[in-house]
């Protein structure tokens, strides 16, 4: 009986640290935040892969949706007209419209302009901070 009880005991934890339960837990999670958080969030985080892939160089590790601007949300959508994304220690503007699906966690269509190196002196008005 013991053995049996270590091998379920076992089974459980290999399955808690399979790449499934991790995608299952990240997804509990989402869903416990707002829907408007859900979608920026959801977005935000396209916005710094989508940064990280098409962009030689740049690591991002950070995004403030409204440094700049106020993002506006509408049903799925969000438009992000004035973010910045943190990459090597140095922030660049970045604009993006996203949409996502009704429970905001799939990226159904993102399309994203990076911009400009921030310059130091205009970080703490607009949110930024150093790595």
């Amino acid at each position: 009986m013991e053995k049996i009880a270590f091998a379920i005991l076992a089974i459980a934890c290999v399955a808690a640290q399979s790449p499934l339960y991790a995608a299952s837990s990240r997804t509990d999670q989402m869903l416990k935040l707002s829907p408007e958080t859900r979608l920026e969030q959801r977005c935000d985080a396209r916005a710094m892969g989508s940064v990280g892939r098409e962009h030689k160089g740049y690591k991002p590790d950070e995004f403030v949706a409204y440094a700049f601007a106020d993002p506006v949300i509408r049903g799925n959508q969000i438009k992000a007209p004035g973010g910045a994304v943190r990459s090597g220690g140095k922030w660049y503007r970045l604009s993006y419209v996203c949409e996502t699906s009704s429970d905001g966690l799939e990226v159904k269509s993102f399309a994203y302009q990076l911009g400009a190196e921030v310059p130091r002196g205009e970080w703490d008005e607009h949110y930024l901070v150093p790595r």
